[in-house]
């Protein structure tokens, strides 16, 4: 290859850096050939691609010389027996071996490794394999991996320099068991030989493809050679959009019907179309499962624009159980109580992140108003809704209504839920002073107030009464914080670190104790994380404190 130059499209490694090769030959006002390269790394271009008035290649990317230095790659077999197997070292019956741990200080004589190594050597063997990294760049002679390798399940083959899907079917072709599929960090143009009755992915369950620049068009363009699949990962591919193109590969395969695939996953992009999205689901009737975390959705309207009880019927996502919102932009309850409407079925919903969510000040029950607007709810940001939260945040969401003055029309248009809650639990009269009261007095005795204290360090473990005094009285004035007693643990921590405003990075290190009745301290971890704050004990002014990941006192 380094005799000859590489054709436009070829993926290379130069410096440390992947890169596609955009433009190959003369550059006026220079001698020689150039290569002009779109690095996979957009903040290693400088380069667009025009000199002196000149467009060489459309990209942000560099003009370099052809060099030795360049790799373009290697076979799949070669890549897989230089990463698999050990070659056995002649007839040689003991060999001298460093141990790892012992930083080159201690040698031993171990016999038999040639036996150990020719057992490594049986690929035919592997089951999961990942060559992750390694310069793959193209198949092997039909026939090879099969001989080879035929019993792999999962292939991991992300950041190498295949350019095309035409390269990945042909090594899959020839791994009938093949299951799971990693494609991150790639970029690969759209296939080119392939016909959809194909058997190269015919068993293929999972993909992943993520970083890979894949725009939704393309994906639905490979997804009609997979018929099995049902997991497949899109992030950070930089999707604005995923509206339908025109392409006249797109057409000529026709539209997709995919009755497998039940979770797609859009983390880490720039989608801020809501309807949009879910419209392309729609020739989707396996989906289950969509994660758009991270993403500039700020306005989740009902479908097709009718907040109806029946708006549903023409959602293309209400078969949805399980929706990952986190890290958007939405600020509006009017957008949480659409989603009931698109995801009639919704059990696991994940809304931290959002600024709806952020604000303990306007937003202090914001937890329990979003399992009261989504009557199927089970799980809310990782946390389960255990049947006692519901009926508290329900009758909490209920009475917050009443106060509002509005009459029962305004209840029914600014408030979906009502009229089920009200049926539910009985409607709560607002119009007479003594029932609101009553109401009142029963909310109140299931929101408690409890004392959170932050510290660096660790509370002190079996310390006398004034030692734990004086460490309490180092952690500074305490935040008040307003809960119900049937909150679970884990919802619990979630929303102290969201009132403490406390970095997503630095959220796991966290830990939270609680001061016992006697004085002394006991960490809240994951074991008990189910249980809710009544099954501790907890009441009206118990103190929490919130530690980083410190030493102890």
């Amino acid at each position: 290859m380094a005799s000859e130059l590489p054709a436009i499209g070829t993926r290379i490694y130069h410096g440390g850096h992947l890169g596609t090769i955009k433009y190959v030959g003369p550059v006026e006002g220079t001698a020689g050939v150039w290569l002009g390269v779109e690095w996979d790394d957009p903040t290693r271009g400088k380069h667009d691609g025009v000199k002196d008035g000149k467009r060489y290649f459309t990209c942000l990317g560099s003009f370099i010389r052809p060099s030795p230095t360049i790799l373009y790659g290697v076979s799949f077999l070669t890549a897989l027996t230089a990463k698999y197997i050990d070659v056995p070292r002649g007839d040689i019956p003991s060999e001298k071996i460093v141990l790892g741990s012992s930083g080159g200080a201690i040698e031993v004589e171990a016999v038999g490794l040639n036996k150990i190594r020719s057992k490594l050597a049986r690929l035919e063997r592997l089951r999961e394999v990942s060559l992750d990294n390694e310069r793959v760049a193209k198949a092997d002679p039909p026939g090879e991996i099969g001989r080879t390798c035929p019993g792999i399940r999962g292939l991991d083959l992300s950041k190498n320099l295949i350019a095309t899907w035409d390269v990945i079917a042909a090594v899959a072709v020839e791994l009938p068991e093949l299951r799971s599929l990693s494609l991150n960090h790639n970029r690969l143009r759209p296939p080119q030989l392939l016909s959809p009755d194909t058997p190269a992915f015919r068993r293929l369950e999972e993909l992943q493809l993520n970083s890979t620049l894949t725009t939704w068009e393309e994906f639905i363009t490979v997804l009609n050679f997979m018929p099995s699949l049902k997991a497949v990962e899109l992030g950070y591919n930089r999707l604005c959009t995923l509206t339908k193109g025109q392409g006249t590969r797109r057409d000529a395969l026709g539209a997709v019907h995919n009755a497998t695939l039940q979770s797609v996953n859009f983390d880490g992009n720039s989608l801020d179309d809501f309807a949009g999205a879910c419209a392309e689901m729609r020739s989707l009737s396996a989906i289950q499962r969509l994660v758009l975390t991270s993403n500039r959705i700020g306005v989740i309207s009902p479908p097709s624009g009718q907040p109806t009880d029946d708006s549903h019927g023409a959602s293309p996502v209400r078969a949805v159980k399980h929706l990952a919102l986190a890290f958007n932009r939405i600020t509006s309850w009017h957008d949480v109580d659409a989603l009931p409407l698109w995801c009639p079925e919704l059990e696991s919903l994940t809304l931290t992140g959002n600024p709806l969510f952020e604000d303990p000040v306007h937003e202090p029950h914001a937890r329990s108003f979003a399992i009261a607007k989504i009557p199927s709810l089970k799980i809310l940001d990782g946390a389960t809704v255990s049947p006692k939260e519901r009926t508290d945040s329900e009758l909490l969401y209920l009475s917050h209504i009443s106060k509002q003055g509005l009459s029962d029309d305004e209840k029914r248009a600014q408030h979906p839920q009502w009229e089920a809650l009200c049926a539910k639990h009985g409607a709560p009269d607002a119009q007479t002073s003594s029932a609101s009261h009553e109401t009142q007095d029963t909310l109140s005795n299931r929101l408690i107030s409890v004392r959170i204290l932050r510290a660096t360090s660790f509370p002190p473990q079996n310390a006398a009464p004034e030692e734990a005094q004086e460490y309490l009285q180092r952690c500074g004035d305490p935040n008040s914080l307003r809960v119900l007693s049937t909150m679970t643990i884990r919802a619990f921590r979630l929303k102290v670190l969201k009132t403490g405003k406390i970095p997503k990075a630095q959220q796991n290190a966290m830990r939270l104790w609680m001061v016992l009745p006697d004085g002394h301290f006991a960490e809240l971890d994951e074991e008990y994380a189910g249980r809710d704050l009544s099954w501790w004990g907890v009441e009206d002014g118990t103190t929490f404190i919130l530690t980083d990941n410190g030493s102890n006192v």
